[in-house]
């Protein structure tokens, strides 16, 4: 059985400043996005609809701050509602920790929503050129949590070669499944690879009569992360303060639940007269 290797959460120690691991994965997460988003709009829909790098600049920003404040208060409602009502002090509190995927997916879809609207574009325009460039920073994000030793799987038969104790649980001899690293295979690098590829083909952008299409990229990505991490949380330790809720499903694997019924009309609404450019 392995052993968590307990790295050190601070990445570069300045006395007066402190630079964090978690906190150089969410800069990764953004380079990526930037990187990705750049040359994403160099695709013939993105080229006629006249994306500029600059514009991928502000829609950088309104990303951030949808993921930062829909994380927060996603995690507040979603998971701690009677704590943070108790103490809405601490709501703001993002240094103690506390952030939500789900809630972090509604803050960007109203980010969107609103670049969408003060650039002027169709809103799934909008999120379909996202949509390949988020799973990189996902996979950021989940390499994050295995160096900090957090959100540990459940328990694993210990002659799995990957089978590791994590010491942060409270116990240095339980063998876990690394969930974190199945997270980031699945809802980061499969994912990434799905979405890049398919967005490049002619399907998901043009119906048969070579007509724009919009919706269709935004859908499937819905669907994936959704089925990814539906998968992934039948082997990561569910919120203690939490547990499993009803059928024995975590809170994770409900909130998916929502996603994929969203992504599958999304899909299927796609390429309506409404959606067409």
């Amino acid at each position: 059985m392995l052993v968590h290797p307990q790295f050190d959460p601070v990445a570069l120690n300045l006395g007066f400043l402190q630079i964090h691991w978690y906190g150089l994965t969410y800069l990764a997460a953004f380079g990526l996005f930037y990187w990705l988003a750049t040359r994403r709009i160099r695709q013939a829909p993105y080229v006629a609809g006249g994306w500029t790098p600059r514009e991928v600049e502000d829609l950088l920003f309104y990303g951030v701050m949808g993921v930062i404040l829909g994380g927060r208060f996603g995690y507040v409602l979603f998971y701690k509602p009677a704590y943070y009502l108790a103490n809405p002090s601490e709501i703001l509190a993002v240094w103690k920790g506390g952030m939500a995927f789900h809630g972090g997916l509604l803050g960007v879809i109203v980010a969107m929503a609103v670049f969408a609207w003060v650039r002027k574009k169709r809103f799934f325009e909008v999120t379909d050129l996202v949509a390949p460039c988020v799973p990189t920073g996902l996979a950021c994000g989940r390499i994050g949590n295995f160096i900090n030793g957090e959100l540990w799987g459940r328990a694993a038969d210990a002659s799995l070669p990957w089978a590791m104790a994590f010491p942060q649980s409270g116990s240095d001899t339980l063998a876990r499944h690394p969930s974190q690293l199945y997270q980031f295979l699945l809802e980061g690098l499969l994912l990434f690879v799905i979405l890049w590829l398919y967005g490049k083909t002619r399907s998901a952008h043009h119906r048969a009569d070579g007509s724009i299409v919009w919706g269709r990229v935004s859908g499937l990505f819905l669907i994936g992360y959704g089925a990814f991490r539906f998968i992934a949380e039948y082997f990561r330790e569910p919120d203690s303060f939490l547990g499993l809720l009803a059928l024995n499903l975590s809170m994770g694997q409900w909130l998916c639940v929502p996603m994929v019924v969203a992504g599958m009309g999304i899909w299927a609404l796609a390429g309506r007269s409404g959606n067409r450019s």
